[in-house]
């Protein structure tokens, strides 16, 4: 008798799930690609096994007596767990390095205290839990909310579309997909806007002039107009994008380039080094930047987050249409307005309670403690309304089941703690810059 609700539980898990994916197919088919001018057909393109991830090491476990301070970049990408969604949807396991941990956790929202006034742009929200999996240890959980702008003070949007229309584009989850996604960010963006359009394949080209989002028609007429061919010049593209965002700066708004692309540069400057020596020395201009990701296949991810990371930017992963308007309709104040910069996040364990601990997630961000207190170093940004969820599994001191033991042959001698702090796990710092 208990059996049989389970059993039409999972049946209707089961039919919404075909449902949505009924509904993800139909909204892909309905985008198929439109032939180029000319009755020139140019095939689809399809490609396996070119995917590029950066190599994770998964976290250690760290002595607090040796390592008590733990310092990371925040991250507010969601890029992992869409492609991850998506491998999974056609019936594959992802790469095992394009598991990040922490853009998993941080995909969903989290219910954290608002902070009131901008000019102290986080609320911190620090809790301690049992670990599911692990009876000896704890999970030290921190979650930090973004302000969030109202919608009658949003600043002025001056945006610059950086789109990949090179051959290896011609896929419908590619550029119509991307076609798609950009008409319902331009339908959401308030008539004062400004949006202006680069395309680069084989060479990078402006077919749209800055353009006040009040002249909706004409912004869309040129997405439409886009046709997927040639080779992909991305690095002269960036560069065309971030001269066009400058001749157009607004001091008083917000000036962002979106490149939208599946990264497969193979023209001009493809190198990543210098791709992201280049978004590195342009972060000063006070030009910030999103990446989006299309396509499977030869998915370049690993030069799309160097860019990120290194260009002041976010990057998302977009595979259906829903997910185009989770990212730039449903968050778009948090993918658009950036509340802060640099922010990076230190823990201090005290030895006295805590034996050892571990950071789930996050590889891809990890920093040296010292570069803490350096602002010349780059860390992550954050939107507004965004928030940032990160993880600790701590053994506390006293627990006979240690992960890592202590050594024969030296003393480990635990200090006590004093000044009325013995109560105390640990201290958490914060440092950012405001975005101007």
């Amino acid at each position: 008798s208990k059996s049989k609700p389970v059993s039409k539980r999972l049946q209707s898990l089961q039919r919404q799930a075909f449902s949505n994916q009924a509904v993800q197919s139909e909204s892909l088919s309905r985008i198929a690609p439109v032939p180029v001018p000319g009755d020139v057909t140019i095939p689809q393109y399809q490609d396996q096994g070119r995917d590029k991830f950066e190599k994770i090491e998964t976290n250690p476990i760290k002595v607090v007596a040796e390592e008590p301070v733990s310092t990371f970049s925040a991250d507010v990408d969601t890029a992992s767990y869409a492609f991850m969604r998506a491998s999974l949807n056609n019936n594959v396991l992802p790469q095992k390095d394009s598991v990040r941990v922490e853009e998993l956790i941080n995909y969903f929202d989290y219910d954290y205290e608002v902070p009131a006034d901008r000019t102290e742009p986080f609320q911190a929200n620090v809790q301690i839990m049992p670990t599911p999996w692990n009876g000896a240890t704890k999970l030290i959980r921190i979650g930090i909310q973004g302000y969030e702008i109202p919608a009658a003070r949003k600043p002025k949007s001056n945006l610059v579309f950086l789109l990949d229309t090179s051959g290896s584009m011609n896929s419908p989850a590619k550029l119509p997909l991307l076609i798609n996604s950009f008409e319902m960010l331009v339908t959401s963006l308030d008539d004062d806007d400004t949006v202006s359009i680069i395309v680069y394949a084989g060479s990078a080209g402006v077919v749209l002039e800055p353009t006040r989002v009040a002249e909706r028609g004409k912004i869309i007429a040129a997405l439409q107009r886009l046709r997927a061919n040639g080779s992909t010049a991305g690095g002269e593209g960036i560069r065309k994008a971030y001269e066009l965002a400058e001749q157009n700066f607004d001091p008083d708004g917000i000036n962002r380039v979106i490149l939208a692309t599946d990264g497969d540069f193979n023209m001009g400057i493809s190198d990543p080094g210098q791709l992201q020596g280049f978004v590195e020395r342009k972060r000063d201009s006070g030009v910030f930047l999103s990446v989006l990701g299309f396509g499977r296949g030869n998915y370049n991810d690993a030069l799309m987050q160097a860019l990120a990371q290194n260009g002041n930017g976010t990057a998302a992963y977009i595979d259906t249409l829903s997910e185009a308007k989770k990212v730039l309709v449903d968050e778009a104040t948090s993918t658009l307005f950036p509340i802060a910069k640099d922010v990076k996040l230190q823990v201090e364990f005290n030895p006295a309670t805590v034996a050892d601990y571990r950071l789930i997630g996050y590889e891809t961000r990890a920093l040296k403690r010292e570069d803490f207190n350096n602002d010349k170093v780059d860390a992550g940004d954050i939107g507004a309304g965004h928030t940032v969820t990160a993880i600790y599994e701590i053994t506390p001191v006293g627990v006979e089941s240690k992960s890592i033991d202590e050594p024969r042959y030296t003393q480990n001698k635990v200090p006590s703690a004093t000044n009325g702090k013995s109560n105390e796990y640990g201290f958490l710092k914060i440092r950012y810059k405001l975005p101007n």
